[in-house]
């Protein structure tokens, strides 16, 4: 038995801090002959790994930078990239001719001495230490610019988050009150399961023992006995407040991607028991449709903060 539930994607909830691992945040400024570029991107990860890529003069920066993006992000794949370019959009770099040349003069000279030819001096010459410069480290004022800026950037990925985190809230809330309407439908083949189980098991009997070898009373001790170890009402208590406890966790303050996790393994494993204890058709096709529902709750769950 297929049981169809309809419910309305947009649920009436409050308003929580789920957050997404996934966004992207930017930020842009001109600070006297330099134009700054600042890009932030985060994926899903189960710790948080920064990469970053910064021009060499704010190099000495690079380890405050990564601080501040620890702290407010929390956890994801960070991407963190600040480009600098001239007003004109031309790199911002300085080309020393002079130690460029020497380098040349200084390569042909080994090549005469030691009578070995040289093809491409020029090539050489530009591998060679200092050839490029980037500009100076930045100031106490550049640095402060930078650093609103860097803020902006992160916080405009936070924003980021938290609008795709509403979307996987409203997504994983469906999916929850879908599992617990979908638990309500079991109430009413429990008792057509007992008595198929009671049927199931006297035909047996009958088939293989003639009516008088049997001790009614002993029977109907047993068939009690089998029948309690195959009683569910405690798995489905547990599940209900599992969802219940879920749903409440979706509405805390702070995101808890973690918590919500090890909820959801509590829920599959009252869901696991249901279906090994069901020994019912019709219940056990109820619970598969359960667990479809908690493997897409999981996959949601892989992304959120």
């Amino acid at each position: 038995m297929l049981v169809k539930i309809k419910l309305c994607m947009f649920v009436e909830i409050k308003k929580s801090m789920i957050k997404s691992m996934t966004g992207f945040g930017c930020s842009s400024y001109i600070s006297k002959d330099k134009n700054f570029n600042i890009e932030i991107k985060s994926l899903n990860s189960k710790q948080l790994d920064i990469y970053s890529k910064v021009p060499l003069f704010i190099k000495n920066h690079e380890i405050e930078i990564r601080s501040i993006i620890a702290q407010k992000l929390e956890r994801g794949k960070i991407d963190f990239n600040i480009s600098v370019e001239g007003v004109e959009g031309e790199p911002l770099v300085n080309l020393n001719h002079r130690l460029l040349i020497k380098y040349c003069e200084e390569l042909r000279k080994v090549s005469i001495a030691i009578n070995e030819p040289l093809t491409d001096v020029l090539a050489l010459a530009l591998k060679m230490p200092d050839v490029f410069s980037s500009p100076e480290q930045t100031n106490e004022n550049d640095w402060i610019q930078l650093l609103e800026n860097i803020l902006k950037a992160v916080d405009n990925l936070n924003i980021n988050r938290e609008h795709e985190g509403k979307v996987l809230e409203s997504d994983m809330q469906m999916r929850v009150l879908i599992i617990t309407k979908l638990l309500e439908h079991i109430k009413p083949l429990e008792k057509k399961r007992i008595e198929n189980i009671k049927e199931r098991i006297s035909r047996d009997l009958k088939k293989n023992f003639d009516e008088s070898q049997i001790d009614k009373n002993r029977f109907e001790q047993e068939l009690f006995f089998y029948i309690e170890k195959l009683d569910i009402t405690e798995e489905k208590i547990r599940l209900k407040k599992h969802c219940g406890f879920f749903l409440e966790t979706l509405n805390e303050r702070e995101s808890s991607g973690k918590k919500l996790s090890f909820i959801v393994q509590e829920m599959g494993r009252e869901i696991n028991t249901l279906g090994s204890k069901a020994n019912d058709a019709e219940i056990q096709m109820i619970i598969v449709q359960m667990k479809d529902e908690l493997e897409k709750i999981r996959e949601q769950l892989m992304n959120v903060l």
